[in-house]
């Protein structure tokens, strides 16, 4: 795929994440309507709101593409170019008020990662990624940070309440070696880890929709993003995740995690 062509579907995700922040952008003052999920996960009816929009979006742009959301499901997952939308990655943090939720859209052609974006509708941020291309936030380039020892790391994760009993021991033999924890943050610190702020994020219990979008992102910033077992983010990918802003770093945390 050619440049152009990318960049032509970056402007295009960028414009679903337009519309997803005017509709945040409208309820963000008022309480939040709260259901709960078979899984007792929260969702909101911005949750729903935004995604079903997104939806239209890319129904009427690219017919034929596919798309997986958090909300309604997979359409058309086997086509070649695959959406992949998480409304409000982080709702928990969005029901309490905490600025740390954003909205994500992905696209991965073949099953891999293509474009990214995380936007983010309380502080204006967005972070953009495409294959080949400058990860940018607000339109300035950013790279992460590279040749920080793993001792004077910064590591985040977004809850210790994610960790199955065995994943936490792994978790804590990588923390012991790692200078500073930091909790809470979804989707938000992974784009700091872009940003060069954060080293190392890492999660389990995730989805496809929490980290697929923000993979182009870390990549196109010099990091790299995979399971615990250094698979590469697909289409099919649940469960663990690894982010490294220094690809070296990385290869540090995926052993003490693997032992």
């Amino acid at each position: 795929m050619s440049t152009e062509q990318v960049e032509d579907l970056v402007r295009f995700a960028e414009e679903l994440a337009d519309a997803g922040r005017a509709i945040l952008a409208e309820a963000l003052s008022r309480p939040p309507q709260v259901e709960s999920k078979a899984d007792k996960s929260p969702v909101t009816a911005l949750d729903k709101a935004v995604e079903q929009r997104l939806r239209e979006m890319i129904g009427q742009r690219y017919p034929r593409h596919g798309i997986q959301g958090e909300e309604f499901g997979s359409q058309d997952r086997g086509a070649e170019h695959v959406w992949v939308i998480d409304p409000i990655d982080g709702t928990g943090p969005f029901i309490a008020g905490i600025p740390v939720f954003g909205t994500l859209i992905g696209l991965a052609r073949g099953g891999r990662p293509l474009v990214g974006v995380a936007d983010h509708p309380v502080t204006r941020e967005r972070w953009v990624g495409g294959e080949g291309l400058p990860s940018r936030l607000n339109g300035r380039a950013v790279r992460s940070r590279r040749g920080a020892p793993l001792a004077a790391a910064m590591m985040s994760s977004s809850s210790p309440d994610f960790f199955a009993p065995e994943e936490w021991a792994r978790y804590q033999r990588l923390r012991q070696q790692v200078s500073w924890a930091v909790y809470g943050g979804s989707c938000y610190a992974y784009m700091q880890l872009a940003s060069g702020r954060i080293d190392l994020s890492i999660d389990c219990s995730m989805d496809v929709y929490d980290i697929l979008p923000l993979e182009p992102v870390i990549r196109g910033a010099g990091g790299l993003v995979t399971d615990w077992a250094g698979r590469p983010i697909d289409l099919d990918w649940k469960g663990q995740v690894l982010a490294a802003g220094d690809p070296a770093l990385h290869a540090e945390a995926l052993a003490l995690l693997g032992r």
